[in-house]
C-alpha cells in the first residue's frame, strides 16, 4: 500500500483545531501540521477551502476537507481503528445531535456581546444549554461511553477553550457545585496523555486571550 499523505492546516489557538488533532492522535495517524496566520491567509488555504476561508482543513492525499464535524467524520471512516462515532446508527445520530447543539447552542450563547443586560441573557442561556448537555454525561464516564467517543472530541475542546478564556477574565464557568458531572469529566479528559498532547500550552493559551482581551478593549474605547 502506497504511504498516505495527510495534512492539516490549522492555528495552534483554536478548539476546532484542537478536534482535529486529538482525532488523529487517538487514532494513531501521523501527519504534517501546517499553521496558518489568520492575519495574512496562505494561498493554500484559500485553494483548499474558498468557500468560508477558515481552519481546519484536513488534506488526505492531496484532496481537502473542511468544517471540523465534517473532518471528524471523514477521519473516523476513513481510519477504521480506534472508531470515534458509535456503531449503532440511532447512538450514531444522538451523537450528531448533540456535536451540533455544543456548536450551535453553547459555542453561540458563550461568546460575549457589548451590554450588561445583554450578557446577563447570555449566561442565563449559557448555563441553561450546559445543564442541558450534562444531563446527557450523567451516569457515564465519557459522552461515548467507557471511552473517548466523537461527542467528547466535539465539547471537550469548546469547554475548554471558553474555561480558558473565562480563567482570564477571572469568572466562573463549569464549577463542581454548578456542574459536577461535567467538572468531573473536564478533568479526567484533561488527565488523558492524547488529550494533553492535543491542546495548546497552557501559559501560551492564557497568553494569547489576555491579548486578545486587552486589544477588544482598546478597540472599543
Amino acid at each position: 500500500m502506497a504511504e498516505e499523505e495527510v495534512k492539516l492546516i490549522g492555528m495552534w489557538a483554536s478548539p476546532f483545531n484542537c478536534r482535529i488533532r486529538l482525532a488523529l492522535k487517538l487514532k494513531g495517524i501521523v501527519y504534517e501540521y501546517i499553521e496558518e496566520d489568520f492575519s495574512n491567509k496562505s494561498s493554500l488555504l484559500l485553494e483548499y477551502n474558498p468557500v468560508h476561508k477558515k481552519i481546519p482543513v484536513l488534506v488526505h492525499n492531496g484532496k481537502p476537507i473542511a468544517e471540523s464535524l465534517v473532518i471528524l467524520e471523514y477521519i473516523d471512516e476513513t481510519w477504521k481503528n480506534n472508531p470515534i462515532l458509535p456503531e449503532n446508527p440511532n447512538d450514531r445520530a444522538i451523537a450528531r445531535f448533540w456535536a451540533k447543539f455544543v456548536d450551535e447552542k453553547i459555542l453561540q450563547s458563550a461568546v460575549q456581546t457589548k451590554g450588561k443586560q445583554v450578557i446577563n441573557q447570555q449566561n442565563e442561556e449559557l448555563d441553561q444549554n450546559l445543564k442541558l448537555l450534562e444531563k446527557v454525561l450523567k451516569g457515564q464516564e465519557f459522552f461515548g461511553g467507557e471511552s473517548i467517543g466523537y461527542l467528547d472530541i466535539v465539547a471537550f475542546a469548546v469547554l475548554y477553550w471558553f474555561q480558558v478564556s473565562r480563567e482570564v477574565r477571572q469568572t466562573d464557568f463549569i464549577s463542581e457545585n454548578k456542574f459536577p458531572f461535567l467538572s468531573k469529566w473536564i478533568g479526567k479528559m484533561s488527565e488523558i496523555d492524547a488529550v494533553k498532547q492535543s491542546l495548546p500550552p497552557r501559559g501560551e493559551h492564557l497568553a494569547f486571550y489576555r491579548g486578545r482581551i486587552e486589544g477588544l478593549k482598546s478597540a472599543s474605547n
